[in-house]
């Protein structure tokens, strides 16, 4: 395997939105996102060429000083065989399991009752095994369990990443629309959408936000992260159906007071919480009129 160069920027929680319209400028192959328990976030560049990230990283290091960079290589890897030798089925909910397409025939003998959501593992956020999907995925089973989604309901998936969550929806009777401001997601939900055989009409992908919206929906989805879903929180709810649902998650336990902060001061009631590790979700199941 040749060697190749990562950049890790850990920025704090104030800086990620310069970093990331810096990014966006800067860096046109994409990088990945993590955040972490102390609110910052980490990001990662992979480039062939050290000296691009250096440069990179003279221009984080100018216009976000308090960004901490580290540059070194690392070896180029086999990312799709490393996938398929490590990625196990995840169970979420009483309803779901997530499975890779080369494990498809398993799913009937070895997951008797569930659902099977088949999604490629590649670069778009999304695949089951990161704790926010799991926990969105495992409140719309809980939904459907109790009534309060039925077939033939509408919704939003905001920042639908690999379409995993649309997918869901739509395998459970489900139509709505997958938006996602990164065009290699949007490509990747549509791969996922149409290996779990949902028409293109039945989940509507397109680039792009809030701004896209020209509709209420039974249940609006929103896995991205805290300082958007704090941001966009007015638009977000105008999005909400009355009487509908409304999941927020992609935020930490330690966030999760602040976000909803934001979202009562829109005129909703207090959420209810579903935690797993450090990661939280938020849900409104009642969306008062307005």
């Amino acid at each position: 395997m040749k060697t190749i160069y990562r950049l890790e920027v850990t920025a704090p929680e104030d800086a990620y939105e310069r970093l990331s319209g810096l990014l966006a400028l800067e860096v046109s192959s994409g990088w990945e996102e993590e955040s972490l328990p102390t609110g910052e976030t980490r990001f990662r560049i992979h480039c062939e060429r050290e000296d691009l990230l250096r440069q990179l990283q003279a221009t984080i290091g100018h216009q976000l000083p308090d960004a901490v960079c580290v540059l070194a290589p690392v070896e180029e890897q086999d990312w799709l065989a490393a996938w398929r030798e490590f990625f196990t089925p995840v169970c979420c909910g009483s309803r779901f399991v997530v499975l890779p397409p080369w494990l498809a025939d398993q799913a009937e003998h070895d997951f008797p009752g569930r659902t099977p959501i088949l999604i490629e593992p590649k670069s778009a956020f999304g695949t089951g095994h990161h704790a926010t999907t799991a926990l969105c995925l495992h409140v719309i089973s809980d939904l459907l369990d109790a009534g309060k989604l039925t077939g033939g309901k509408s919704f939003l998936d905001l920042g639908t990443g690999s379409g995993v969550l649309g997918v869901g929806c739509c395998l459970s009777g489900l139509h709505g629309q997958g938006l996602d401001i990164d065009p290699l997601a949007v490509d990747n939900a549509q791969e996922n959408r149409q290996g779990n055989g949902i028409a293109p009409e039945a989940f509507v992908l397109a680039q792009g936000s809030m701004e896209c919206v020209q509709q209420q929906y039974d249940l609006v989805l929103a896995n991205i992260l805290a300082r958007p879903l704090t941001e966009m929180a007015p638009d977000i709810v105008r999005a909400c159906a009355p009487g509908g649902c409304l999941v927020l998650s992609g935020l930490l336990e330690i966030q999760a007071e602040g976000v909803e902060r934001a979202y009562r001061n829109c005129g909703l009631p207090a959420a209810r919480r579903m935690v797993d590790g450090e990661w939280c979700a938020l849900i409104w199941d009642d969306i008062p009129a307005r």
